[in-house]
């Protein structure tokens, strides 16, 4: 019998000593609920995964193949490190994906709105920093990695990058249009004006082009 209320009381010892690291644990808890749903309010309800904006295959037409190396393919040794990749060179960032809310939708005029969606302009968005993408990547590519048919786009792209008012931000052309979710048709101009008056985008000309550019969230 002593044993059993010794054996109690040691297991009420235990209890009593857990009961501060439970209130730690559920204070802690509550902390990150509140700050999860702090953050929750600046997300949009509807956001394209930005991955796709890695797969850039619309501009494989313009680069060179380069010969595949046969290590790519060879599995590690076991004494052999990892490399590292190499890093992003100094100021060459990825265009802003500035995506538009719900609440921001539902303030345009019905004229200005439309037929539009979240989901229509949003998508619309991605293709954008595509765009913007692809353009500087043609910029930054050395000659010999272009295609001749695109050394001459990639001179006047340089050119328009120099420009004041374009230099240093991300841009495309009118011309860059063409889909899958853009295009240059009554939505896609709707869009387009539905962006510039919610701050998204802006537009300059330079020669005969029309360059939008994509601007960053305050």
């Amino acid at each position: 019998m002593e044993l059993q209320i010794q054996a109690i009381k040691d297991r009420v010892r235990e209890e009593t000593l857990a009961i501060p690291k439970a209130k730690k644990l559920i204070d802690a808890s509550m902390k990150q609920q509140k700050k999860l749903q702090s953050m929750s309010v600046y997300v949009p309800s509807h956001v394209p995964e930005r991955l796709s904006i890695l797969n850039l295959d619309s501009n494989k037409c313009f680069l060179q193949e380069t010969s595949k190396q046969d290590t790519s393919h060879r599995s590690l040794k076991p004494d052999e490190e990892l490399v590292a990749p190499p890093k992003e060179k100094k100021g060459r960032s990825t265009p802003p994906l500035w995506f538009i809310t719900d609440n921001e939708l539902d303030s345009l005029s019905t004229y200005m709105k439309g037929r539009l969606t979240l989901e229509k302009v949003n998508a619309a968005i991605n293709d954008m920093a595509k765009y913007a993408e692809a353009n500087a990547q043609i910029i930054a590519a050395p000659k010999k990695k272009l295609a001749e048919n695109f050394w001459e786009k990639a001179l006047e792209l340089r050119d328009i990058a120099m420009t004041e008012g374009v230099k240093g931000k991300h841009f495309f052309l009118e011309t860059d249009i063409r889909g899958p979710s853009l295009k240059l048709d009554n939505t896609g101009k709707a869009i387009l004006t539905v962006l510039r008056h919610l701050g998204r985008i802006s537009e300059t000309r330079v020669g005969h082009h029309r360059v939008i550019i994509l601007l960053k969230q305050h």
